[in-house]
């Protein structure tokens, strides 16, 4: 049975094969309740690895390839995407709306197409963060990737129905690593956020799958209390 919470926690399968990703599905199975396919796995496995995560997990996929080219380019893309079953897609909003409203027509209306604003290993003004999510709420966007830094001033920039989601969350005491701007799960929930990106205190574990259980329940006690 899954863990309250592991619907809004997010795992990176930042690894180059799907030999290499599928042993994670099945440690963390009922503990994450969404595996990320990044550009490493996609390009090493390609839309397969989307079909092999989600038929082996049971749960949504957060296809994260950061489309950014020309508007007609990215909406056949992101057409073609939609037939391998994303629950969620992302998409640069540096590309402008044009390409942001062509994304939102190829992905459908079934796939969450995500603006993401800027990336957490760079430095950003959350000035600059709310003026990029506003343009992808103005686009037909499904939701936000910012940090949870921002967070609380993008939630009231785009109002409600957005969905923010936060990479580069980690529980406290963790390291940053590569990631300039980190919060913990508590925080990025109390400040806004959906869903929650946390891989490497997961998968540096020596039980990988009772870490994402404590921060899934981190995450239903900080939505409980918002």
């Amino acid at each position: 049975m899954a863990c309250p919470g592991s619907d809004r926690l997010i795992f990176p399968l930042d690894v180059d094969s799907l030999e290499l990703a599928l042993p994670w599905v099945e440690r963390l199975r009922g503990s994450v309740g969404i595996f990320k396919v990044g550009l490493e796995l996609f390009s090493a496995a390609g839309p397969e690895a989307v079909r092999a995560v989600r038929e082996a997990s049971g749960a949504g996929v957060f296809l994260d390839v950061k489309l950014h080219d020309i508007p007609a380019t990215v909406e056949g893309a992101a057409r073609v995407l939609r037939g391998v079953g994303p629950a969620m897609l992302t998409v640069h909003t540096s590309g402008g709306k044009a390409m942001l409203e062509a994304a939102v027509r190829g992905a459908g209306p079934d796939v969450r197409v995500l603006g993401v604003t800027r990336l957490t290993s760079l430095e950003a003004s959350v000035d600059e963060v709310c003026e990029l999510a506003i343009l992808a709420r103005e686009a037909g966007c499904g939701g936000i990737v910012c940090s949870g830094a921002e967070a609380a001033a993008v939630r009231k920039a785009v109002g409600p129905r957005l969905a923010i989601v936060c990479p580069g969350v980690r529980p406290a005491g963790s390291d940053a690593g590569d990631q300039a701007r980190v919060v913990t799960p508590t925080a990025a929930i109390a400040s806004g956020a959906d869903y929650v990106v946390c891989g490497r205190p997961i998968r540096g574990a020596e039980d990988p799958a009772a870490v994402a259980n404590r921060i899934a329940d981190e995450i239903a006690r900080a939505l409980a209390s918002r």
